[in-house]
């Protein structure tokens, strides 16, 4: 039976991340694929599917969280069990792309490790791949196979217009997400603001230094793509709140959360942030609020094994936001 009908689709699921696995076939109305996954004694790593997948359209849904490397080789191992078990098409699922920062040689001697990770994806097997805002654009054009770029703007979008927040303006957390600040803040029709920082070195810390445009007496909205040791936005937050903003939210894609970040966000300024389950929300982590993007890869995973437009889900949300009044609060 040719590729399109959705009981030759199966989904199967890292160790990442298994809920979200389970989410994403509750959108598709079917059953997660059973698989064997875990380590010997030695610490390597065995994978077994237990169903047959001969001719089957294989999704394989692991997100790099923390250990990174760990899942990175689970993924591998998945890909290359799929491709030797003749799946007809193997398709990485991965919600967040770990080394999304090392996407080119800024530095002398150093690698370009996203580059490298895409290498041993398509070795391993992988056909296609399906992600979700990548850290940097060109990431995508280090593949030699079909990347499908998901965002989770629109999630964001509709979740801070339900807040009904007054006098609202966007704060790029830092001038490396301006474009995709700029283009967010257009579709919900509010101003822009950019927090200029300074990174020293290579251990994460940096220093914010201004805001740039106005954010004086109103609620200001901190964007990124992720947050990591919380060390960056914390600052930004600290740039945002002296600039005179009233009140400061915060929303990224991805929430890593390293080291001291619950307790940095805890003891912030914000009044909340908005992430979605791209990785394993953390325990004890208050005012945080969590997007699923289950819907949104599930129908990405539909529209892909069916032979649609996986671009054509975001120029619907177009189409309807500019009717709505061109998203404005």
């Amino acid at each position: 039976m040719p590729l399109g009908h959705l009981e030759d689709l199966r989904v199967f699921s890292g160790t990442a991340h298994p809920g979200l696995a389970h989410a994403i076939c509750d959108h598709l109305g079917s059953e997660l694929g059973k698989v064997q996954v875990f380590k010997f004694s030695n610490d390597n790593t065995f994978v077994q599917y237990q169903e047959n997948i001969r001719g089957r359209d294989v999704f394989l849904v692991q997100s790099f969280s923390r250990p990174v490397n760990d899942r990175i080789m689970e993924l591998l191992i998945m890909i290359d069990a799929a491709k030797r078990a003749s799946a007809q098409r193997i398709t990485a699922v991965i919600p967040y792309y770990a080394y999304g920062r090392t996407d080119k040689k800024d530095q002398p001697r150093v690698p370009i490790t996203a580059r490298l990770l895409a290498d041993l994806l398509q070795v391993a097997g992988a056909d296609r791949v399906l992600t979700l805002d990548l850290h940097a654009g060109q990431i995508q054009g280090f593949f030699n196979v079909p990347v499908d770029e998901l965002t989770a703007l629109p999630l964001f979008a509709r979740y801070l217009r339900s807040k009904r927040l007054p006098d609202p303006v966007l704060v790029a957390a830092d001038i490396g997400i301006a474009k995709k600040a700029r283009n967010f803040a257009e579709s919900l029709g509010v101003p822009l603001a950019i927090v200029e920082k300074r990174r020293k070195g290579n251990d994460g810390k940096s220093e914010s230094l201004n805001v740039i445009g106005d954010v004086e007496g109103k609620t200001a909205i901190a964007f990124d793509d992720e947050v990591d040791t919380a060390g960056s936005l914390v600052n930004a937050l600290h740039a945002i709140q002296e600039a005179g903003a009233r009140e400061v939210y915060a929303c990224c894609s991805h929430g890593v959360f390293s080291g001291p970040a619950v307790e940095r966000i805890n003891s912030s300024f914000f009044k909340e942030m908005a992430v979605t389950d791209s990785l394993p929300p953390p325990e004890g982590m208050r005012k945080l609020h969590v997007l699923s993007v289950a819907p949104l890869l599930g129908e990405a995973i539909r529209r892909i094994h069916a032979g649609e437009s996986v671009g054509g889900m975001f120029e619907t949300f177009d189409q309807v936001e500019s009717k709505s009044g061109s998203g404005s609060f």
